[in-house]
């Protein structure tokens, strides 16, 4: 029995990575109308066939095809960022429009890590040049970023983050989607962590699960640097598949850090969204990190503890995406025996002491930090939806660019349970 649920797992992680980023046509989505409160609808630049994203990756260069620049599935021991056009190539037989990854460069590097110390009268401090190494790339990248702002219609900026098996390439194709899906209206950023390697199925899942954990420090301080910059007005995060682990764990360090300094995500960071698509995390797990500041109330507020201060979020708000139905996510369930995979949340199957834990909230403003949306869509592995389905890409352009909330009719959600929505794909 063992055997064959072991080889079950197998085939249906190989899906996690073969499915995860399909080539498929951005959907017409309606311009839903936009809360009295942000005026009128922006204007779309959706007919753009070249947009030119900012990435953050600390995958190990390579030289590509021609000599160009590329990014490998191996680890660096630095942090790279520059820019990445997606370009549109000749449309398929199906008349479908098809895009491709084009030219990429390389704008800066972080100091390698560890940083150098040194010892001196005062004790152990950073070296002067890893230090001044570290401040010119951080202002370089926020000079890209700044650089892109001057030009969006909102200064604002979406970040992805990609799932198991996915390559430079892939991830850019992705974030390039959602970008698209956006209406061009926003700065994109994809972080791109070192996945897709060569290991196999299985132990290439195992390879990239560890390659995600090593990128999280990498990738918070990239976030941390991105929120600083002058003119950001909004962050939203969004992430796939094993990507809504990396976030996880950037949200419990950012939010500790911001909590310690007697603020919250929303007010030091600017994090107005967390977006987690088909998350491949085990609830307990995305519990206990999103949530450890709440439940640590011995942790320093500014100078002291507070045991019962809990700061308020703000417009900060967290919607999983998730999907009982998705085959792939129960490749982890059976090799890594998790009781249950966020993205595979539904509200008959939340666990009776989770249902009593969420009702302590009730009332506090704590109150909707929280929504969890239901996808029932066709698909015989059924882990690529937020790109594939229109009827999503829909649901997360009305909360990412026009602000909508559930409950509201322009958003095709059905009520199941506060905090639970079940998403409307049928006339």
């Amino acid at each position: 029995m063992n055997f064959w649920r072991a080889l079950a797992g197998l085939l249906l992680l190989s899906c996690l990575a073969g499915c995860a980023m399909p080539r498929v046509d951005p959907a017409t989505l309606p311009i839903a109308a936009p809360p009295a409160s942000q005026g009128p609808t922006l204007q779309s630049h959706a007919s753009s066939q070249t947009v030119e994203l900012l990435y953050v990756t600390d995958r190990t260069p390579v030289n590509a095809a021609q000599s160009r620049l590329g990014y490998g599935a191996d680890r660096a021991s630095f942090l790279s960022f520059g820019t990445v056009t997606i370009t549109q190539t000749r449309k398929s037989p199906s008349g479908r429009d098809r895009f491709r990854v084009g030219a990429i460069s390389e704008t800066g590097r972080f100091p390698a890590t560890p940083y150098g110390v040194e010892a001196t009268a005062n004790g152990i401090r950073r070296t002067p040049s890893a230090l001044m190494a570290h401040e010119q790339a951080a202002t370089s990248l926020q000079t890209e970023v700044a650089r892109r702002l001057a030009t969006a219609d909102r200064k604002e900026v979406v970040v992805f983050i990609h799932g198991y098996g996915n390559s430079f390439g892939d991830a850019a194709l992705a974030t390039g989607e959602i970008c698209r899906s956006l209406q061009n209206q926003f700065v994109c950023v994809v972080l791109t962590w070192p996945a897709g390697g060569s290991g196999g199925l299985f132990f290439g899942y195992n390879i990239d699960r560890e390659s995600s954990e090593f990128s999280v420090a990498d990738l918070k301080k990239a976030i941390r640097i991105i929120a600083e910059t002058h003119g950001v007005e909004r962050l939203h995060l969004m992430a796939h598949s094993r990507g809504t682990d990396v976030l996880a764990s950037v949200v419990q360090q950012l939010g500790i850090e911001a909590y310690v300094s007697r603020s919250s995500m929303w007010q030091r960071y600017k994090i107005a969204n967390v977006v987690f698509f088909a998350p491949d995390i085990d609830l307990d797990v995305a519990s206990s990190k999103l949530f450890a500041w709440v439940s640590d109330p011995d942790l320093p507020f500014g100078s002291k503890s507070s045991p019962s201060m809990v700061t308020s979020q703000g417009p900060l708000h967290l919607t999983v995406y998730s999907s009982p139905g998705d085959r792939a996510l129960g490749a982890s369930t059976l090799l890594f025996g998790s009781a249950l995979r966020l993205g595979q949340l539904a509200i008959d199957r939340l666990p009776k002491d989770r249902t009593e834990a969420a009702s302590r909230w009730a009332g506090s403003q704590m109150t909707g930090l929280v929504e969890f949306i239901e996808f029932s869509g066709s698909g015989f592995i059924g882990h690529s939806y937020f790109l594939s389905d229109p009827a999503v890409k829909a649901d997360f352009v009305a909360l990412i660019r026009d602000g909508v909330k559930a409950g509201d009719p322009r958003r095709q959600l059905v009520e199941n349970k506060r905090p639970f929505w079940r998403l409307s794909t049928g006339p």
